[in-house]
């Protein structure tokens, strides 16, 4: 079709035009909300770098997830700062600890919201790695049997579904067999299957207290340069039972969320991680740009990639925006 028989302006020319044509559709639908979960009662402790979002302790967690749900939010994910860490991560998997403690709370106040919980040891290890340490450096295959008895701790407690994000080897492998010989067969697994050594994460660190002590998580976490070899780590966490495929972040990878969506017949999942958040945050305070302009086009750019749910610190606030 050639200009001027074929005039794509006719189909824009006023908004139910472009509504009819609509390619892409973001809906609340599609939206996780994360959450930081601290101990205490009454504690509302802002993150700096993240406007809008806080530690909060159980009593007042409950409420925000309550007032998630009334916005249609299907589902949120849990992170946890404990009042105490140490080498071996025993926060982590505690019958007590405090993403347990969560979760039994909520899903007994709010039956209906879906309680999704990270699978990581960063926020309980005393030295801020994602794994155990040993003679200096991670240990693949010491930290396996943790994560999935952390996993089984999680499902104990009422979790609807565990989403690993240490990055180890092997990890989903583990996690299902453990989940499975527990008896929690349905309980799904959302694997951080591309998660890169990305920049974008300092907000989150402030956030879940988890920066590192000592070096950094490139021995882990992928090379920002590599598409490739994400296709691979899908390709083992398929094998090994990974029910969801997951890519973080997503805005600097939105070329490997569109990869995922067309070699994988599984729903994906995006992080809008932290970084990304605070940037337009700090962007629209500043007077740069528009706001809920901005988070619009950002979380359709990441549903027109391919992601089927999108993790972000903006689910509440574009819920608001999609009940208009």
């Amino acid at each position: 079709m050639n200009f001027p028989e074929y005039r794509p302006r006719r189909l824009r020319k006023n908004e139910l035009f472009r509504k009819l044509i609509r390619e892409t559709r973001l809906s609340v639908d599609n939206l996780i909300f994360p959450l930081f979960a601290t101990v205490g009662k009454g504690v509302k402790k802002p993150i700096g770098s993240m406007p809008g979002h806080f530690q909060l302790s159980v009593d007042l967690l409950v409420k925000e997830v309550q007032e998630c749900r009334a916005l249609g939010i299907p589902a949120v994910l849990l992170f946890g700062i404990p009042d105490k860490k140490d080498e071996a991560a025993s926060g982590a998997f505690a019958r007590d600890g405090i993403v347990q403690q969560a979760v039994r709370r909520i899903k007994d106040k709010v039956s209906d919201i879906l309680v999704v919980t990270d699978v990581c040891l960063c926020e309980y290890t005393d030295h801020g790695h994602c794994g155990m340490i040993e003679k200096g450096e991670v240990h693949n295959d010491m930290t396996l049997e943790v994560l999935a008895e952390t996993a089984v701790s999680h499902a104990k407690a009422g979790a609807d579904m565990v989403a690993p994000s240490a990055m180890m080897d092997g990890q989903v492998g583990m996690i299902r067999e453990g989940l499975d010989e527990a008896g929690y067969e349905t309980v799904p697994i959302l694997a951080y299957s591309a998660k890169y050594a990305s920049c974008f994460y300092g907000p989150f660190r402030e956030a879940a207290e988890s920066a590192p002590r000592f070096g950094d998580r490139k021995a882990y976490q992928m090379d920002p340069a590599n598409g490739d070899e994400a296709i691979r780590e899908m390709n083992l966490d398929v094998q090994e039972g990974a029910d969801i495929l997951m890519v973080k972040p997503a805005l600097p990878y939105l070329d490997v969320i569109r990869r995922a969506r067309e070699e994988f017949d599984l729903p994906v999942a995006a992080y809008n991680v932290s970084g990304e958040f605070a940037m337009i945050k700090a962007a629209a305070q500043l007077g740069w740009l528009d706001e809920e302009k901005a988070m619009m086009e950002s979380l359709t750019a990441i549903r027109r990639a391919g992601a089927d749910m999108i993790l972000t610190y903006f689910a509440m606030e574009a819920a608001r925006v999609l009940q208009r």
